[in-house]
């Protein structure tokens, strides 16, 4: 139905851009795997979904069987997210946490606590670990003697 609805308005899904994951081997050796539920992007049902964690991108499958010709439903560039955070509150469910960008906010429920506060810990890390905020070049040392 979702691809119906993009195919009759034209729109295509920004989460699932190729290059976006080209260059990522996202069946071998992830930093995070397991099933979350997501809502949908233009329909906005729950659907579980098999989510994998590696080298800065947050990639889900339809099943939990990925291999290198797997075709991943969507993939998140984690260095593009600001916050990762419980969300329970906000969505009135359980094990619920939010991922957010400059532009969007994004919902995921998890099977446990341990599973929701492991996944906001691994996203986390890779927030920090692939942000681009301050690189080496631009950091300014007033200290130093020229």
């Amino acid at each position: 139905m979702a691809s119906l609805w993009r195919a009759a308005t034209s729109l295509t899904d920004k989460t699932n851009n190729s290059s976006d994951y080209d260059g990522v081997d996202f069946w071998s050796n992830p930093e995070r795997t397991g099933w979350l539920t997501k809502q949908g992007e233009y329909i906005k049902t729950w659907r579980r979904r098999w989510f994998v964690l590696k080298q800065g991108k947050l990639f889900w499958f339809k099943d939990s069987t990925v291999t290198r010709a797997s075709k991943p439903r969507g993939v998140i560039p984690v260095a593009t997210c600001l916050t990762v955070k419980g969300a329970e509150d906000v969505l009135n469910k359980q094990y619920a946490f939010e991922l957010s960008t400059r532009t969007e906010t994004m919902y995921f429920i998890a099977d446990s606590e341990k599973e929701k506060e492991d996944w906001i810990n691994s996203i986390g890390r890779s927030i920090v670990q692939h942000s681009r905020s301050v690189t080496d070049s631009e950091i300014v040392d007033y200290d130093s003697k020229r």
